[in-house]
């Protein structure tokens, strides 16, 4: 059992599938296949069933040895990074997080790292919450950002960095635009722009609005976070958005926050495989993303 038999049978315990693997690794594909059968041997076990076609299930062995291989091979990334690694983080670090992080909440972030470790390259893969945390698990992305009110997540381990507030906007001209005080009754009779339904905050209002009496709060899928902007700036309705996203806008006039607060609350929160030892890049990244936060928050009470 070497590490590089380690390293072929986790990727190919991830994915579930050795062609996939070697072509994420670039073996031929019978390189990973006898890496996983000599492992297999000197195990004296198997580690995955073979089905039908050119897919693979782990066996019972295979699924008790997985977390120890993700922790054999982290181990051995940390030595070597002790020993002989580069003198400043360098490789690709892939991040999944969501449109409105991605677009309001990594830009210093990435700016920091471009200046300050211009040998390390930031991916970032956006999408919904659930689909962060689907790559996070399947091993596609190193760590994820994402936006949601669950601080708990099956499958992965999740640092709550702080409370990302939301804010009900609208058009100078709306007509709830200039009253001192707005109930979720009144989100009754207009429509609530909020972004597609896998981003939390509307599944939240979704819920909220089933649980009381009376007809549900209007809602209408507004695609993005820039369009649900753009909708609420028209009249079109009430665009329900991370505080965050809106600053500019409100402070420009282009819209006008609400005398409304949700009656629920999303969080920021880090999230990465478990049991595994985060990299040295992990680390840098999760550093930086708290300061960027806490930061920005100090900046918003003040």
């Amino acid at each position: 059992m070497d590490i590089r038999q380690l390293t072929t049978f986790q990727r190919a315990a991830t994915l579930l599938s050795f062609s996939r693997a070697a072509a994420e690794l670039n073996y031929a594909q019978s390189s990973v296949t006898g890496q996983i059968r000599g492992l297999e041997n000197s195990l004296g076990v198997e580690l995955f069933e073979r089905l039908s076609g050119r897919q693979v299930r782990l066996t019972p062995a295979g699924r008790r040895l997985l977390p120890y291989a993700e922790r054999l091979l982290s181990l051995a990334d940390e030595a070597r990074g002790a020993t002989a690694g580069p003198p400043e983080p360098s490789g690709q670090l892939v991040i999944g997080t969501m449109e409105t992080l991605a677009t309001y909440r990594l830009p210093p972030v990435l700016e920091y790292f471009h200046h300050r470790y211009p040998g390390l390259q930031l991916v970032l893969r956006p999408g919904s919450g659930a689909e962060v945390l689907h790559a996070l698990r399947q091993g596609t992305v190193d760590v994820g950002l994402l936006m949601s009110a669950e601080t708990r997540h099956r499958g992965v381990d999740s640092e709550v960095l702080g409370p990302e507030p939301l804010v009900a906007v609208t058009g100078p001209g709306h007509p709830l635009a200039g009253r001192a005080r707005v109930g979720s009754a009144d989100l009754r009779d207009v429509p609530v722009l909020a972004p597609e339904s896998g981003r939390g905050h509307r599944r939240l209002l979704e819920t909220e609005s089933r649980s009381r009496p009376g007809a549900p709060v209007p809602l209408l899928e507004s695609g993005t976070v820039e369009s649900t902007k753009r909708w609420a700036a028209a009249g079109l309705g009430v665009g329900l958005l991370p505080a965050v996203a809106v600053r500019e806008d409100v402070e420009s006039g282009a819209l006008v926050a609400l005398a409304w607060r949700p009656p629920f609350e999303v969080f920021t929160q880090l999230v990465r495989r478990p049991r595994t030892s985060p990299t040295r890049e992990m680390r840098l990244f999760a550093e930086q993303a708290r300061a960027v936060l806490a930061e920005d928050q100090e900046a918003a009470a003040a």
